[in-house]
């Protein structure tokens, strides 16, 4: 039974992403509530370096979500909600609810212990707080999931033909002939008309 599921969960597109989140947030999750808990020197500067180190790789794939994420919005129009927090149909609800509630586990330890221990040794401020860094590793995975394979619909481009109308009046078909429309292959000629 258990290699049923895990042979389905391989199959699915970027199952190695969420494995990634899923592993990253229970680490997380384990250091934290260790080091809020204890409060030993050596549990804080362990909770501080893991907190540190998911922060640094959710700097990197939020930086290579939204490369790919632009690439991609030459051809499909992408909503940065529908990006990082994989709503509007863009990501499978499964995959969706995964990341989304590690996401949120993310957010609700780092909070927690950062309050739950506000001070260090009796001066303000702790290493805890470090954990508050953390959901960037899960709004970057997040969005390199979504970047890569998730659905959108098609960038509509000036002069497509609206094909859920069936019918159209004149006045409607004289507003869209009357506006210029600048069209170039030109990358940067193409927002020239924008400033």
């Amino acid at each position: 039974m258990m290699g049923a599921m895990s042979a389905r969960a391989d199959a699915e597109p970027g199952s190695g992403i969420v494995r990634l989140d899923l592993v990253g947030t229970a680490t997380f999750v384990v250091s934290a509530v260790v080091s809020a808990i204890v409060f030993t020197n050596a549990w804080r500067i362990v909770g501080a370096i893991i907190a540190l180190i998911l922060f640094a790789i959710g700097v990197a794939t939020f930086l290579w979500s939204y490369w790919t994420a632009v690439q991609r919005s030459r051809t499909d129009n992408i909503a940065v909600a529908q990006l990082y927090f994989l709503s509007s149909g863009s990501t499978p609800r499964r995959v969706k609810l995964t990341m989304n509630l590690a996401l949120l586990v993310q957010v609700i330890i780092g909070l927690g212990t950062a309050i739950a221990r506000s001070t260090t040794d009796g001066r303000a401020g702790s290493t805890l707080a470090f954990g508050i860094l953390v959901p960037m590793f899960g709004l970057g995975l997040n969005g390199l999931w979504c970047s890569k394979f998730g659905q959108f619909a098609p960038r509509r481009r000036p002069g497509d033909t609206d094909t859920t109308a069936d019918t159209t009046d004149d006045t409607t078909a004289d507003r869209h002939n009357s506006v210029d429309v600048h069209t170039s292959d030109d990358e940067m000629e193409q927002n020239s008309p924008h400033g």
